[in-house]
């Protein structure tokens, strides 16, 4: 009897924002980690592996930056990968708690990392395409809908309502048909 009351709880209190966001950092966290820490490690060789290569292509054929401006320009990138990642940490760490993922407190992280990671993911793809670069343009077209669509999940579904406030409602409503009565 105690173990189903757990089961059927435990399913229940899972908002759709907070089940689609733990499965985005679940892909984000470790994939955008490792791209760039392959950056930091060695810039230019990081920058132009695939998740990368639009960006390094676009870097040294239209912008015609020079090489130690395309290792600054690397470690940028990898710098906005590295905080879409702690935002993703950041979010993971605040849904683990039941209380703070019923309340919808972690959205705030989820937001910021699907912001920074968007715009990431978009300059990468409009670069990809510039260049030609087919494969990197695929990789940076799913991210870029994996987070808007995770976007627009978090602003379709309705903020979740405290339940302080809901029963505060029914305590005055409760008030006010005494009164008039």
């Amino acid at each position: 009897m105690r173990a189903s009351k757990m089961g059927s709880g435990m399913s229940t209190n899972w908002r759709i924002t907070s089940f689609n966001g733990v499965l985005l950092a679940a892909y984000f966290i470790p994939t955008w980690a490792v791209i760039a820490t392959r950056i930091v490690m060695s810039p230019v060789r990081g920058l132009y592996e695939r998740p990368s290569v639009s960006v390094a292509l676009y870097a040294s054929d239209h912008l015609q930056l020079a090489s130690m401006t395309t290792v600054r320009f690397a470690w940028l990138l990898a710098l906005g990968r590295l905080t879409v990642v702690a935002f993703f940490i950041l979010f993971i760490c605040l849904a683990v708690r039941a209380a703070i993922r019923k309340m919808g407190s972690g959205d705030e992280a989820l937001a910021i990392a699907l912001g920074i990671g968007s715009v990431i993911s978009f300059a990468s793809m409009i670069m990809a395409s510039q260049v030609g670069e087919i494969e990197a343009l695929r990789i940076h077209a799913t991210e870029l809908l994996l987070m808007l669509g995770s976007g627009i999940v978090m602003l379709c579904e309705a903020p979740p309502r405290p339940a302080a406030a809901a029963s505060a409602d029914l305590s005055v409503q409760k008030a006010q048909l005494s009164y008039n009565s």
